[in-house]
């Protein structure tokens, strides 16, 4: 038996039995059933200044080979969004040549691309409404020339700078109104940025739904898509059922997929998720099941999932980017476990022992005898003793 070591938070160690890879298959043609996007990380030069405040040095090689990883699992990439370190050490320099370079792989690849608009490239923290309306043109007209789908994503600056629901309604219909093509929109809870407190006029999802619904129905051929991301399955399927005729539900509820995609009776949503970038393979094949019908083949690959996705993204969500950098490097993606900005430093070694002895559970290692080395090299420069 080949066993796998796994620390817990007193320093004991335990081992378990390594499993299989799971036998999926990459599909043969685009999915018929849902709509589905991995949001990707970015991969740094392991020899460049990953430390905070640095300036990204990405290896571009390595970073666009991930994206066709998960093209070719039949997934679309959504980019330079949260995932891909937004906010968290990705600068604007590096976010434009991302957009540049991603929107490029993809039509050479005939695959989907959606990438984040925001205002982030402002220094200033402080901003009149004017400004984030110019702010976010800006970004959307460089997407745009790079040929890229747009999710204009909540603004740090707009949270800042609106006093009233009216507000929120006013920049988003001046910035839609100029849009070339229709746009997803990104409703990002607080877990996962609490500056984002208050967003759409309300701390009431309830209120703040009700905005984001007026801002849709004044545009209704601008927005193909709302995703949302407050984690709660209550206010995603209460707004899925508002939604106007031809604008789909992405869910990024990184806790509650499987059953959110699934749907009910009134409908389903599709999918833009960070946890997708660790799973591509599983996810590709939880779509294919749906799309042949077959639902408790559906559940039985995508429901295990869950567990390792929620360890992931456990408290404090935001920092769920080191567990996709780390599930990218134990199954090969990467050649060592860094990111840009220190933030492979942001998760402690039980917490990465639980992501690997979940990863292990549900089948999620692509490469089960490079993981279990790769896991084991770490554990023993930080002086434990694997088999």
């Amino acid at each position: 038996m080949t066993s796998l070591t796994l620390l817990d938070g007193t320093g004991s160690t335990r081992r378990v039995e390594l499993a299989d890879a799971l036998a999926f298959t990459r599909p043969s043609a685009p999915f018929t059933s849902r709509v589905a996007y991995a949001a990707a990380h970015v991969i740094p030069h392991p020899h460049a200044d990953n430390t905070p405040g640095q300036p990204a040095d990405i290896d571009w090689d390595a970073t666009l080979a991930y994206r066709h990883h998960v093209f070719s699992w039949g997934l679309g990439v959504a980019d330079a969004m949260d995932t891909a370190q937004r906010n968290m050490g990705l600068d604007p320099a590096a976010t434009r040549e991302l957009i540049r370079r991603s929107a490029a792989e993809a039509t050479a690849a005939g695959a989907s691309l959606v990438v984040g608009v925001n205002t982030d490239h402002v220094e200033d923290e402080a901003i009149t409404l004017d400004q984030v309306i110019d702010a976010y043109k800006e970004q959307l007209f460089h997407a745009e020339d790079a040929g890229a789908g747009v999710v204009l994503m909540a603004s740090r600056h707009l949270a800042r700078a609106a006093n009233s629901a009216d507000d929120y309604r006013r920049v988003y219909n001046e910035v839609l109104s100029v849009s070339a093509t229709p746009v997803v929109l990104h409703w990002l809870g607080t877990a996962f940025d609490p500056n984002l407190a208050g967003y759409f006029g309300s701390d009431d999802w309830r209120e703040a739904a009700n905005v984001l619904i007026d801002i849709i129905e004044a545009h209704p051929q601008a927005v193909s898509g709302v995703k949302m991301s407050l984690l709660d399955t209550e206010s995603e399927i209460s707004v899925r059922r508002r939604l106007p005729d031809g604008v789909r539900m992405l869910t990024g509820d990184d806790y509650h997929y499987s059953s959110l995609i699934e749907g009910d009776d009134h409908g389903h949503s599709d999918a833009l998720l960070g946890a997708f970038t660790a799973i591509a393979p599983h996810a590709s094949a939880a779509i294919q099941a749906l799309d042949a019908g077959e639902i408790e083949r559906y559940r039985q690959i995508l429901e295990p999932t869950e567990a390792l996705s929620r360890q992931i993204f456990a408290t404090p969500t935001f920092y769920y980017k080191t567990g996709v950098a780390f599930m990218s490097w134990l199954n090969g993606h990467q050649g060592a476990f860094q990111m840009v900005g220190g933030l492979h430093g942001a998760r402690s070694l039980p917490h990465l022992s639980r992501i690997v002895e979940l990863a292990n559970a549900c089948g999620a290692f692509e490469h089960p005898e490079l993981a279990l080395a790769r896991w084991h090299s770490m554990l023993a420069v930080n002086g434990i003793e694997a088999p």
